[in-house]
């Protein structure tokens, strides 16, 4: 692999997206990547992207994570689940 493909890698597992413009800056920097390289680094961006908008918790869900803990019994799986949906959103995410 090459080292701008390497370096890209790298900075999407750390931030969880991935510019055009960061691609340009690296590929300025370091070289062009392969065919193959430019597939598999899409695929990979777009993955993140697709887990970052499934980790996003709406007012709704909030909304409906604190029904289920007032209803469900503490410890169950439900319960847990929403619990973790409450701290995310609290926590701004």
């Amino acid at each position: 692999m090459s080292e701008t493909f390497d370096k890209l890698k790298a900075v999407l597992a750390q931030k969880k997206t991935l510019t055009n413009d960061e691609v340009e800056k690296m590929v300025a920097e370091h070289g062009e990547m392969t065919d193959e390289e430019k597939i598999e680094l899409e695929a990979q961006k777009l993955e993140a992207e697709k887990a970052n908008k499934s980790e996003e918790v709406t007012l709704d869900d909030y909304l409906a994570a604190l029904k289920v803990l007032d209803s469900a019994e503490e410890g169950s799986e439900d319960y847990k689940q929403a619990e973790a949906k409450v701290e995310k959103y609290e926590a701004g995410g």
